[in-house]
């Protein structure tokens, strides 16, 4: 017998006892002793006995296990969502099958096809900054098949969100920002495709003219591609320029945030004296640099836990997704730090 391949017939008969005796042993049933308990789950182990989990899903109808998709593995936001995620997962009986798009709709479709045909109980998604359309989900959704969605909600009739207030975590930053006296803001928006984007720019809007401050569309800066570079360069540019002469940059992520920073030494400016900076995720990086950065802070392990929560409790028809509240919105929260402090 090869390692690992041991059965529940295997260990009865080394123990000289019936089948149904060990699974039930196994299983704590009551009506078998303590002792004989004790013997069985020893022998499993010395056997490296492992339940059969196609045996279990065709008999329980289920595979107990759940798909991820995500963006990126080694953005630190999603990774402490996977945190959270696994957690309640493995509390609750389930394996968590991991998998990244890239942020690229071809694998985010190939990636859902995949974990349908291997029968997965149900999938929780972050969309890709490609995605625009959104067929692939809502098929499988008209079918009944369990997702939720979290971070990046998708614009489709009764789909099930968890997601944080980034429109207020956007307000917030602005507002501690004003506060600070700057008062020429600059936004660095994110991919346009997606809706904490737009979000986190109308709080930022918001911000600015309940302050009684001008809104000025140039002073909105797309940075489609996330990057360090592309926020670095970009800054520059805005800074050798005499238009708008910003004294501070609300940035849609950590990233942009860092590259602002780069951009504002380049050209001689000391932060936060002369410039303001604030960021949105609150990487772990951001209390590490030099000054430490200021970020909204988003909940990622909490929005993990929640979003599994309800994805289980629908696969376990615990809750009818045709009635239950379809958004679940996290509260941010700003960690304001020395990038923006100048009081």
């Amino acid at each position: 017998m090869k390692l690992g391949q041991a059965t529940i017939k295997d260990i009865a008969r080394e123990l000289n006892l019936s089948a149904s005796t060990i699974s039930r042993a196994l299983k704590d049933y009551p009506g078998i002793s303590d002792e004989t308990k004790r013997k069985v789950k020893e022998m499993a182990e010395k056997m490296n006995y492992r339940p059969n989990a196609i045996a279990l899903s065709l008999r329980k109808s289920r595979s107990f296990t759940i798909g991820v998709i995500i963006p990126e593995v080694v953005h630190f936001f999603f990774s402490t969502v996977v945190s959270g995620i696994e957690e309640v997962a493995q509390s609750r009986g389930y394996n968590v099958i991991l998998v990244q798009s890239n942020e690229k709709l071809e694998r985010e479709i190939s990636s859902i096809e995949t974990m349908l045909s291997n029968q997965i109980d149900g999938v929780l998604v972050s969309y890709s900054k490609e995605t625009n359309t959104f067929e692939h989900f809502t098929r499988v959704l008209d079918q009944g098949f369990p997702i939720v969605f979290f971070d990046r909600a998708p614009q489709i009739p009764g789909a099930i969100n968890v997601m944080v207030d980034d429109y207020q975590g956007a307000f917030d930053a602005t507002t501690h920002l004003i506060s600070q006296g700057y008062k020429n803001i600059v936004h660095l928006a994110g991919p346009p495709s997606l809706k904490i984007t737009r979000d986190r720019a109308n709080g930022y809007k918001a911000a600015l003219e309940k302050n009684g401050l001008p809104v000025h569309p140039d002073h909105i800066i797309p940075c489609p591609l996330g990057t360090v570079e592309e926020s670095q360069k970009l800054v520059s540019e805005l800074l050798s320029s005499s238009a708008v002469n910003p004294d501070a940059f609300f940035a849609c992520n950590d990233i942009g945030a860092v590259g602002a920073m780069m951009a504002c030494r380049d050209a001689g400016l000391k932060i936060p004296l002369d410039v303001g900076i604030v960021g949105f995720s609150d990487w772990q990086f951001c209390s590490m640099l030099e000054p430490k950065l200021s970020s909204v802070a988003q909940p990622g392990t909490l929005m993990g836990a929640k979003a599994t929560e309800i994805l289980l409790d629908i696969i376990e028809k615990k809750i009818d997704p045709e009635t239950m509240e379809k958004s679940l919105v996290l509260e941010t929260k700003l960690m304001d730090r020395d990038s923006s402090k100048r009081f």
